[in-house]
């Protein structure tokens, strides 16, 4: 039999997906009638999309060798995620260009930031028209899930839970992957309905309401304001963004325990503890910073420092305020907050905080053994959605590797914005953590003027920190691997 080197109708239902989630923005034409001239900046790239899609799931070849093979299907399934992500950058940027909003290398950032829940924006909101506002919130919105989730809800194969995890989802929660990615559409829409409403009784327009509803449950970031969430100034507007921020970065897995009724349970998982813990922290001593910096009462820079604090650890990115005359301990805490980020198997980015967890409990127990002079054997764990999970080697190395990887790469794009942007380190720190950890926060680097190369570097932080780092490299090995296989074969 003759291998087949790649699963077409796989990457046929995602071109497809893609397409539909690009034609979306069309539905808003009925009430912003004056935007109807834009109809074939989305018509063109979704609908092509959707017909190769098509194409490609009726006349493509099928892989059956995949599962005969673990280590090539793991290959082929980040590849696939990865030309999904890929696919979905370019398609997803094409309105901007061919409706004339932005250029082609600002439009691939807004997409990419868009996509991967980032926030960050070259857009002046304040005269966009609405189809793009919406396209801006929607990406976020389909973002947050993942492409995988999102076709895995419709349609299921044998690739189905390779796919799920390369795209960076741990858990599988219900019996099957189906089920598991349809359990999650259902809590996150019904999350997005209740924020709607909520948003709406709070004073914000309809519109206004979804597209902020959609960012903050994707902890994404993009709002149809100037001032984001600052421009409504209202506490009731900032504690309902904060409690959908909490949502979207919590682990899917212990939101179902939530859903559920077992709130015991959903409090005793580590990663919900100490995510907690850390905001207990963190919170009062920047409000006291704040306070102090910005000559303002605590109570005032409690409230400042609540929102932006949740904002930067769910790297959601939404702001009430500049940070131009914040004082540096509380940047240096944002800029913390945004390098842990939000919960494994979440909408969030950042190292994660089990990760971080993880590594402390490793430093600890390492601390401890050397200072005790016993011998004692443990067998430590953590708590998960799912119950004990042991702390083994392997868990430790991936733990510790992931998180080694990440800062090198930090260091790196921080240098490469200082050198592009002509910033301070500081602010190369803060804006480059905002990529890499998807956040959306900008220190002022990241806006309309900003240059081409600043752009490409926070763009490939973006695609690095919300593919989990390891996918990128698995893909594109795959990728070389293909093409390489590809030309020995002509040769012979």
């Amino acid at each position: 039999m003759k291998k087949v080197l790649y699963d077409c109708s796989s990457i046929g239902k995602l071109m497809f997906l893609i397409g539909i989630f690009v034609l979306a923005p069309v539905m808003v034409l009925p009430w912003y009638h004056q935007d109807v001239v834009y109809t074939m900046a989305f018509l063109i790239p979704g609908g092509g999309s959707a017909l190769l899609g098509l194409l490609f799931c009726i006349f493509g070849k099928r892989d059956t060798e995949c599962a005969s093979d673990w280590r090539s299907c793991v290959r082929r399934s980040s590849l696939t995620v990865l030309f999904a992500w890929a696919w979905g950058v370019l398609i997803g940027a094409l309105p901007f260009v061919i409706g004339k909003q932005l250029t082609m290398v600002q439009a691939l950032f807004e997409a990419v930031s868009g996509w991967t829940t980032t926030g960050l924006s070259v857009m002046d909101v304040t005269v966009t028209p609405m189809i793009y506002l919406f396209h801006r919130s929607f990406m976020q919105y389909c973002g947050g899930l993942g492409f995988i989730m999102m076709m895995i809800m419709f349609i299921s194969n044998k690739q189905s839970m390779n796919l799920y995890s390369a795209e960076g989802h741990p858990d599988k929660i219900m019996p099957n992957i189906k089920k598991t990615a349809q359990a999650i559409f259902i809590i996150y829409n019904f999350c997005l309905v209740l924020g709607t409403v909520a948003y709406r009784a709070a004073g914000m327009t309809w519109f206004d309401s979804i597209c902020h509803s959609m960012c903050s449950l994707s902890t994404g970031g993009f709002s149809t304001k100037l001032n984001s969430i600052g421009e409504y100034d209202s506490l009731a507007i900032e504690i309902i963004t904060i409690v959908l921020m909490l949502i979207g970065t919590t682990n899917f897995a212990a939101l179902i325990l939530l859903a559920k009724g077992k709130i015991k349970s959903f409090f005793r998982v580590s990663e919900v503890k100490f995510m907690f813990i850390l905001l207990e922290i963190f919170i009062p001593i920047t409000a006291f910073s704040l306070a102090d910096g910005l000559g303002i009462s605590y109570l005032e820079g409690l409230r400042k420092s609540a929102f932006d604090v949740v904002s930067a650890l769910s790297t959601s990115g939404y702001s009430t305020m500049s940070y131009a005359e914040w004082p540096h301990f509380a940047i240096g805490v944002l800029i913390l907050m945004m390098v842990i980020g939000g919960g494994v198997g979440s909408t969030a980015g950042g190292i994660k905080i089990s990760r971080v967890y993880l590594a402390l409990r490793f430093a600890l127990t390492n601390v401890k053994k050397k200072l005790s002079p016993s011998r004692n054997i443990e067998a430590p764990y953590y708590m998960k959605a799912q119950g004990k999970a042991p702390i083994d080697k392997e868990l430790i190395e991936d733990t510790t590797s992931f998180i080694m990887t990440y800062l090198v790469i930090y260091v790196i794009g921080s240098l490469l914005i200082t050198v592009t942007a002509n910033c301070t380190l500081t602010e190369a720190m803060f804006d480059f953590a905002s990529s890499i950890s998807t956040v959306g926060l900008s220190i002022g680097i990241t806006n309309p003027m900003t240059n081409n190369a600043t752009l490409i570097v926070e763009m490939i932080g973006m695609m690095l920190g919300r593919l989990e780092i390891f996918i990128v490299l698995i893909g594109f090995s795959s990728g070389f691997g293909i093409i390489k296989d590809f030309f020995t074969r002509k040769k012979k």
